[in-house]
């Protein structure tokens, strides 16, 4: 192709190199990403890639989302820019990914990577907690009691802690990447489901029972959670939920079934799940205390 072709005084068009793959997928929520090694490559915005659903496939079957809502994921945009979350209602269907490259590349397309979310392996207790997570467990101090979450979080790995202790550290700017929760006391880990905020509007599936929710390794935050009890342990507990972001944001506590995310979309850093008897009031009381309750810039 030719670089560029003068069609007239007043406009030019750059043929840039266009690469275009199907991807077929199954049923299922999938992460298609660039790896960060990608941004070393990336000259003025190029490479790029856009993640479309294929013309052939039917309304409802496929919706994509990006972080910047353009359909194009780079790896120089921010963190979590660099990938596109697929939701596939049912399969197979296809998407089709667009590569874009400058007219004077000699660099091969990007490499397009696909991480599969809704079906991550299951982190239950202690002994389905991430291994990272299990080494770091037994280089601290050993306790009878058994984890009951576990996150991965950048720069630190796999982490594990207990309900009612915070999971990752407020004002680290360190985003979680995943996490599950598996309560060991008061309700049995089958009674709590949550979910991960992947995006504006957009929630990962439900997950039970220490199943892991989110990605791991792939430098891509959540940028939020929502927890909520079931089987009749919403009718005995109450749920106090917290969280803070990367940005500074500081939310709740507030009531199972609500999502926490920041107004800026900031990275999920850390949050804290108090379960309580009901008419403990001040069981509940004495979770808000320890849980961050303001906004950024909002006065206590």
């Amino acid at each position: 192709m030719s670089n560029a072709v003068t069609s007239s005084g007043k406009e030019q068009v750059v043929q840039l190199k266009v690469h275009a793959s199907l991807m077929t997928f199954d049923a299922g929520l999938f992460c298609v990403f660039l790896p960060p090694d990608q941004a070393a490559h990336c000259v003025n915005g190029y490479p790029a890639v856009s993640v479309t659903q294929a013309p052939n496939m039917p309304a409802g079957v496929v919706t994509i989302k990006t972080f910047e809502d353009d359909g194009l994921i780079s790896s120089t945009r921010g963190a979590g820019a660099g990938a596109a979350l697929v939701r596939i209602a049912r399969g197979p269907a296809q998407i089709l990914v667009t590569t874009y490259q400058a007219p004077d590349s000699t660099m091969p397309a990007p490499g397009i990577q696909v991480a599969r979310l809704s079906n991550e392996p299951s982190a239950s207790t202690a002994a389905a907690a991430p291994s990272g997570a299990q080494e770091e467990a037994a280089a601290a101090p050993q306790s009878d009691a058994k984890p009951e979450l576990a996150a991965h979080i950048q720069r630190r790995g796999d982490v594990l802690a207990q309900i009612g202790e915070w999971m990752g550290e407020p004002g680290s700017h360190n985003w979680i990447e995943g996490f599950g929760i598996a309560p060991q006391s008061l309700i049995a880990p089958e009674d709590i489901e949550y979910q991960a905020v992947l995006g504006k509007g957009w929630l990962s599936p439900w997950a039970e029972a220490g199943q892991y929710c989110g990605s791991r390794g792939m430098a891509l935050p959540i940028l939020g959670l929502c927890v909520r009890l079931k089987n009749g342990a919403e009718d005995k507990f109450d749920l106090a939920v917290s969280a803070s972001f990367t940005d500074g944001t500081r939310l709740g506590p507030v009531a199972g079934g609500e999502a926490l995310e920041a107004e800026s979309l900031a990275p999920l850093e850390a949050f804290h799940i108090a379960i309580v008897p009901k008419n403990s009031a001040s069981a509940v009381a004495k979770a808000g205390k320890k849980s961050p309750s303001r906004r950024k810039g909002q006065a206590g």
